[in-house]
């Protein structure tokens, strides 16, 4: 029978997009891949090959509901555990992978109990919560970004992190750089959309010199209550503008684009560098431990990024750094060419050869 690859992954594209690229990479391999996730995960699952079976566990997490819900939590993942232990005792996995979130917690806790070959992928570049409590207790640690903080006596290797196929086929694509022509701006808020970036980007935009402004096409994502406003905004300006809530050809758009900016997300940075295009980056202030300014840091330090955290983010600042790109168009093309020089097109075939390793390993063990 054909070995069986568990993959863990919690519910948000962050976590599910590099688990399902594994899936269909390992499926192509001859392998039989389960997804384990939660509820809510298992909603997040519809790009996943119908090869892929999809069980759902339960988890729980400390981040949400009131006090009753939270005396919960450690029942629930118990629970959890123990289910997925009985299921891999029958099934017999020859490894087990997990990408993060709380609902990979039982796969991986059950892998470790029961001594099966296992490893975590850690998109951004601060271990998340559930990463840092396996950290220790895995056979290997993929690192999607580089350098990721680890704990002592911990090593990563560096993978990447895997895009979607749709990515890899816009790999490297032509960059025509901006100029007296119609230019694409595309700005992405992560899966939410972002407030911050519906707040002052429309009123840079439609700021610009009207030498830039006149030639300038907006693709930009917002939040349901934020786009009225939005679409307003660039309606007045007698500029063209699509504002979507979710913008579904992601790949298609920033292959079209000149200039990206976005929240720094492991899964829009890895799309920015495979894809190769000039971005002005706007981390998320809130993420647990400032992950997304780390994410951001090889972007920026190749070059082919611009980094604008929010406690300096003004519609005067961030006109100033549009214009600076789409002015200058032999620096937006060095940009480009910097930002495609940090992707990693091959980061599903690493992980790929990292199962392999550990199954192999597993086989001569025995």
């Amino acid at each position: 029978m054909a070995p069986l690859l568990v993959i863990a992954a919690g519910g948000t594209g962050g976590h599910m997009f590099p688990a399902q690229a594994l899936a269909e990479a390992m499926l192509a391999k001859g392998w039989r891949v389960q997804l384990t996730t939660d509820a809510r995960g298992a909603r997040y699952a519809g790009g996943f090959p119908d090869a892929v079976e999809i069980i759902e566990l339960k988890s729980g997490t400390f981040a949400r509901g009131g006090a009753a819900a939270k005396l919960m939590v450690p029942f629930q993942i118990a629970g959890g555990v123990i289910s997925a232990a009985f299921r891999m005792m029958r099934s017999k996995p020859a490894v087990v992978v997990g990408f993060g979130g709380y609902p990979s917690i039982p796969a991986i806790a059950a892998a470790t109990l029961l001594g099966k070959p296992r490893m975590i992928h850690e998109q951004n570049g601060v271990l998340g919560r559930v990463n840092q409590i396996f950290a220790k207790r895995v056979d290997a640690i993929a690192c999607g970004t580089w350098p990721t903080t680890l704990p002592e006596g911990v090593e990563g290797q560096h993978t990447g992190n895997p895009v979607r196929s749709a990515v890899l086929d816009r790999a490297g694509a032509g960059y025509i750089e901006p100029g007296e022509y119609p230019m694409s701006i595309l700005i992405m808020g992560g899966s939410q959309g972002a407030r911050v970036l519906s707040d002052h980007v429309p009123a840079a935009i439609t700021s610009l010199p009207e030498n830039l402004r006149q030639y300038v096409r907006v693709i930009q994502q917002a939040r349901p209550e934020d786009m009225d406003r939005v679409t307003a905004a660039y309606a007045e300006a007698g500029m063209q503008a699509d504002v979507e809530p979710f913008i579904h050809d992601v790949p298609e758009k920033m292959a079209e684009a000149q200039l990206v900016i976005s929240r720094s997300g492991a899964s829009s940075v890895a799309d920015i560098s495979v894809i190769g295009r000039p971005a002005i980056l706007v981390p998320y202030a809130a993420a647990t431990a400032d992950h997304q300014t780390a994410n951001a840091r090889a972007l920026v330090e190749s070059g082919g990024a611009i980094l604008m955290p929010e406690s300096q983010l003004t519609t005067d600042s961030l006109r100033e750094q549009i214009e600076l790109v789409l002015s200058n168009s032999q620096g937006a093309s060095q940009m480009a060419v910097a930002a495609l020089s940090c992707g990693m097109p091959d980061a599903t075939e690493r992980l790929v050869s990292l199962v392999e390793e550990l199954a192999n390993k597993k086989k001569v063990q025995s």
